[in-house]
């Protein structure tokens, strides 16, 4: 790899995801739509938790972190999308691709250590119920918060700083819908083993690490449901469970699929990504509000409607 930054190119042509131009209307509405829901949705969770006390929990208060990182990970990715879909506008200057590549990353490893820590949360609710509130307290909840923006800034300096110290020096297509490193790699002037390498490296152990430690997590979680004696208990715990378990499975599966092959120029990358840096963001509202009964009820009581009472 060259040192230093030998770049001619001042800009880069987002070629976006591939489709027949027939489709261009439809996939726009199709996206559109998406945003809106995506963006809405968690800024109610957001408005709702802040809003009423009965939310302010560990869990909730994680669960805001997520739902803003959901919206402004959308927000880095989409806007740029629908302007290719709508306008056939796909230059983006070399500043604003270094900027769309920090914030991917920045955003999307503050993520990945947020599920971590909401698995953790969610371990020590019902394997330590008696010492919850007490290792749980509010200043910890807010240094493991700040732990996880902290993690994903310094991952996502590096990764940045790596891949553009690598010349551009064309051509300027990316073959991506967003900046991201598998396509600036292809783009790169000078040989990328090295990036690559510590690409699959440092985001593949980022990624094993927190998922594994999810899993764990999760092990003893079940071990413990299994040894409760109501049938109900056992059923809202599971349900809570699996739809933590639905949202990790979405985000992580298509993530390794793509870090951990950094060289690959797979026709479907696109279509993977988008599950990560579109579906999920969409997904966290609906599981986390339809599958829990007290964010429904907070809701509820946000519009002005009156709980029902089970008979």
């Amino acid at each position: 790899m060259q040192s230093g930054n030998q770049t001619s190119v001042l800009h880069f042509i987002l070629v976006g995801l591939y489709h027949p131009p027939q489709l261009r209307v439809l996939l726009f509405l199709t996206f559109l739509v998406i945003y809106l829901l995506t963006v809405s949705g968690n800024g109610l969770i957001i408005l709702t938790v802040l809003v009423d006390v009965r939310l302010h929990r560990p869990m909730y208060w994680f669960l805001c972190h997520l739902s803003f990182l959901d919206m402004t990970i959308s927000s880095a990715i989409v806007p740029k999308m629908l302007a290719g879909f709508l306008l056939d506008s796909r230059a983006i200057s070399f500043g604003g691709c270094v900027i769309q590549l920090f914030s991917f990353h920045f955003l999307g490893c503050t993520e990945c250590f947020l599920y971590t820590l909401m698995a953790y949360d969610r371990f020590l609710a019902i394997c330590k119920p008696l010492h919850y509130a007490t290792i749980m307290t509010q200043s910890v909840c807010n240094y493991l918060a700040f732990g996880t923006w902290l993690g994903g800034t310094i991952h996502s300096l590096f990764q940045t700083s790596f891949i553009f110290r690598l010349p551009f020096c064309g051509p300027n297509r990316v073959d991506y819908f967003f900046c991201d490193i598998p396509a600036m790699l292809r783009l790169a002037c000078a040989d990328t083993t090295i990036n690559e390498l510590v690409t699959f490296v440092d985001i593949g152990f980022l990624a094993l690490t927190c998922f594994m430690l999810i899993l764990t997590s999760y092990g003893y979680i079940v071990a413990a449901i299994l040894r409760i004696q109501s049938a109900d208990g056992r059923r809202n715990a599971f349900s809570t469970c699996a739809a933590h378990l639905t949202v990790v499975i979405v985000y992580y599966v298509p993530c390794t699929f793509i870090y951990l092959q950094p060289g690959s120029q797979e026709p479907l990358d696109g279509v993977v990504a988008v599950f990560y840096t579109v579906i999920t963001p969409l997904l966290n509202p609906i599981i986390y509000t339809l599958r829990n009964k007290e964010m429904k009820a907070a809701l509820r009581r946000l519009g002005g409607l009156k709980e029902v009472q089970p008979h």
